[in-house]
């Protein structure tokens, strides 16, 4: 049944229509950040870090534990000294959990000067922008289906699959976390 006989018979019957409104988009920016602290490599269209804490990259990577229960990792790395900053294991993972996970992370390796994400719906939500705008942390997000454009935290996120995450496996949630958490020291 094609849409304009559907609509058709809606209206009929007296029932309402549901609309569908269009997808949020992100409303950082998508130009590179080019600071004083960064070098760039003719080609590329990221600029590379010179020091820490210049850039931060941030992605999300999912596995499951037991009776196929789902759950998430979020992975936060520095580019310039590609160290994992942090690892957080969860079944949700809302963009205020992670605007409160940066914000700890902010206390224990200080400021970052950017942070490179894709435009997944925690990335993109208010929490985050709020508090991006509050922190004076520019955020910058990657061409919609690019993720070379984001290839540090990708590498990581091949490399987490393949060593830990495919080999192991997880009992619970507490599990997961522990897990993770060795992997992070």
């Amino acid at each position: 049944m094609n849409d304009k006989k559907l609509y058709r018979l809606y209206r009929e019957e007296g029932l309402s229509v549901r609309r569908r409104r269009g997808r949020k988009r992100a409303r950082g920016t998508r130009a590179p950040p080019l600071t004083v602290c960064m070098q760039t490599v003719a080609g590329q269209r990221m600029p590379i870090p010179n020091r820490p804490n210049v850039r931060w990259s941030l992605d999300f990577v999912s596995d499951t534990f037991g009776a196929s229960r789902k759950f998430r990792i979020l992975a936060v790395n520095d580019d310039c000294t590609r160290e994992n900053l942090g690892l957080i294991a969860d079944t949700s993972l809302s963009g205020a959990r992670v605007a409160r996970e940066l914000t700890a992370m902010i206390r224990i390796y200080g400021k970052p000067g950017c942070i490179v994400s894709d435009n997944g719906a925690e990335f993109t939500s208010t929490a985050i922008l709020k508090w991006a705008g509050d922190a004076g942390i520019a955020w910058h997000y990657i061409d919609p289906g690019k993720p070379q454009q984001n290839g540090l935290i990708e590498s990581f996120n091949g490399s987490l699959r393949d060593e830990c995450l495919n080999e192991e496996i997880f009992d619970s949630l507490a599990d997961a976390r522990q897990k993770a958490g060795a992997l992070a020291l």
